[in-house]
């Protein structure tokens, strides 16, 4: 249900401003470290739970695993390993071949020479670079460059809190000299193009790459999949075992590098548990990722920012018009779309944060129900001090018609029980029973009035009738109760003109704003009734007295059913608290409207605008 209240639009704005608000914050938060941190988490789960069908590889590795290192003596043998493996292969003719080992220094010239041989028979030859920390490049000495078509930098990107490997720069700088990222150049060098630069993206032939220079040209990493068991592995010991394993690298990329675990070249990925990829491996992961065009693409800032403000506006929808059971479905069935937003999103490779929907949603729909809470517990408290306000005056009312009935009761039971009272006694009685009733049937008369008013039940005639005859009559029946307290009422100017309704309600209204001004003013003071043409064709016509007045909290209060201010309780003066309900419900029902301007211990302005008879 909807909750009713005075200040509906106030209270919306404060909901809006909640939930944008927790928008804001968990926006904020999404981009701390901490944010961030938990952004990958969820990209991790995703891109275990989300993995693409396998495919048929486009590149395969050449290992020297512990088993080959130990069968060439070490570490101190890798060159002699590799120029053993590259020999093998050279027959299949692979469609390219990158190196991923240390040859900055000279070694055993006959080693060294033994390995230029094998680069020598190897086609389009991809040699490795590295950032040195002193900002300068490490680059294979001249003897082994000369045979390289490309070089390319193996700078992987790690996260700095987990050391794991989602994306890799493309490209690296250091001093003057900018390199591609060995994979893409291996890939270029396959395609045989150029690599073509825009601010968005890398284009190589026909392949567009998602790529923002802004961001250092860092592209996300898609592993093969489990299901596929990674990019084939070949090591140089089984080549030896086995030459005929060299027709697995026919027309393929092949990387080339050690993937023993003593060498500490491994990284995390996002399919790891706690077991680490080797370097080599990654490299091959980047190539197959441009090979099979499979780009996971990150979502704009201003997407995420639109999303969040959509869901926190949904949380708002919610308790706003929603309540009890359906509210906390619906609350559910939010949460539960930010959270399947993500994942719907990576399923066409777009990246999608998961903190800031999640927490938007989580925020807003809690800020969302303590506001609905708040307004309910206000809503409660003011329907109870009604309901007291109300009990009050029923109180009151019963005491009030008790009086007249006693009366009439006890005149009756005189005249009935003494047959001998003399007349003129008898006349009294009956004159008192006569106003008794009179004035009990004006109370009944005002209290159902209020109700039909309220119902829209009361039918009211259409009659055409002068503005100074209303204040006038209505005047001459109220200066009687003014004399007695030694009030003057005044009337000046009034404008000329009809007035078109009903008479005798609008005959109530203005002697009721008369009485309640001779009733809250002090004696000896003044009571002025005045008017004058409105803009619109309307009549004002106000009354003005030298009374107790209201501060502004009140004056928005005094139109409610039974509602007094504290100064009218004070002050000694019997009332119900219903008259001026009644009095602008008579207003309102002739399309009129009331004016009223107040301030305590100066008195009131009570001002009708009124239709003017056409």
């Amino acid at each position: 249900m909807n909750v009713p209240s005075p200040n509906g639009n106030r209270a919306h704005a404060v909901l809006a401003a909640l939930v944008l608000g927790s928008a804001a914050v968990a926006i904020a938060l999404d981009w701390t470290s901490f944010g961030q941190q938990f952004d990958k988490y969820a990209y991790d789960f995703l891109f275990r739970l989300e993995q693409p069908k396998p495919w048929a590889p486009n590149s395969v590795i050449l290992e020297i695993d512990e088993r080959t290192l130990e069968k060439y003596g070490g570490m101190a043998n890798l060159r002699t390993a590799l120029a053993d493996g590259l020999e093998r292969i050279c027959t299949a003719k692979p469609a390219a071949v990158a190196i991923d080992l240390i040859l900055a220094e000279p070694s055993v010239p006959q080693v060294d020479q033994r390995l230029e041989q094998a680069f020598a028979q190897t086609h389009n030859l991809v040699l490795p670079a590295y950032v040195m920390p002193d900002a300068r490049w490490e680059e294979p000495i001249p003897q082994f460059r000369k045979y390289a078509v490309a070089i390319g930098q193996v700078h992987a990107d790690f996260d700095q809190y987990d050391s794991v490997s989602r994306d890799i720069p493309l490209a690296k700088a250091a001093g003057q000299v900018r390199r591609w990222a060995l994979a893409l150049e291996v890939f270029r060098v396959v395609k045989g193009a150029d690599i073509l630069e825009s601010p968005n993206d890398l284009t190589v032939g026909t392949v567009r790459i998602p790529s923002r220079d802004r961001d250092g040209r860092v592209m996300r990493i898609r592993y093969a999949p489990v299901a596929m068991g990674g990019v084939p592995r070949v090591s140089v010991y089984d080549l030896d075992a086995r030459p005929q394993l060299a027709e697995l690298f026919r027309g393929k990329a092949v990387f080339a590098g050690v993937t023993a675990q003593a060498t500490g070249d491994r990284a995390l990925t996002p399919y790891s548990n706690s077991v680490a990829m080797p370097g080599i491996e990654m490299n091959a992961n980047v190539y197959e990722t441009l090979a099979q065009g499979m780009f996971l693409v990150d979502v704009s800032v201003v997407s995420v920012i639109l999303s969040c403000m959509l869901l926190a506006g949904c949380a708002g929808f919610i308790f706003s018009f929603l309540s009890g059971r359906f509210a906390n479905t619906a609350g559910i069935c939010l949460i539960v779309l930010s959270q399947a937003l993500p994942a719907v999103a990576f399923r066409r490779s777009i990246v999608w944060p998961w903190l800031p929907g999640t927490l938007t949603a989580t925020l807003a729909l809690a800020a969302a129900a303590s506001w609905r809470h708040l307004l309910l517990r206000r809503a409660l408290a003011a329907a109870g001090a009604e309901k007291t306000r109300y009990q009050k005056a029923m109180q009151f009312v019963t005491h009030e018609m008790r009086t007249p009935l006693t009366a009439i009761q006890g005149s009756s039971e005189l005249i009935s029980r003494y047959s001998a009272m003399p007349e003129a006694k008898r006349k009294q009685m009956a004159e008192l029973i006569n106003s008794e009733s009179k004035r009990l049937a004006r109370m009944i008369e005002t209290f159902l009035s209020v109700e039909r008013l309220s119902a829209g039940e009361m039918e009211m005639k259409h009659e055409r009738f002068p503005v100074t005859e209303l204040v006038e009559r209505c005047t001459e029946r109220a200066r009687p109760f003014a004399e007695r307290k030694q009030i003057a009422i005044e009337i000046s100017t009034l404008p000329p003109g009809h007035l078109s309704g009903d008479r005798e309600l609008m005959e109530y209204a203005v002697y009721n704003l008369l009485t309640n001004a001779v009733k809250y003013s002090p004696a000896n003071t003044r009571v002025r009734v005045f008017g004058e043409d409105d803009k619109g064709g309307r009549i004002r016509l106000s009354i003005e007295d030298q009374g107790i007045g209201m501060d502004k909290k009140e004056v928005g209060r005094i139109f409610e059913r039974f509602y007094r201010t504290k100064r009218a309780e004070q002050s000694g003066e019997v009332g119900t608290g219903i008259g001026l309900s009644i009095v602008e419900q008579i207003v309102a029902q002739h399309g009129g409207a009331i004016q009223v301007e107040s301030e305590p211990g100066k008195g009131s302005r009570f001002t009708l605008l009124l239709n003017r008879a056409s």
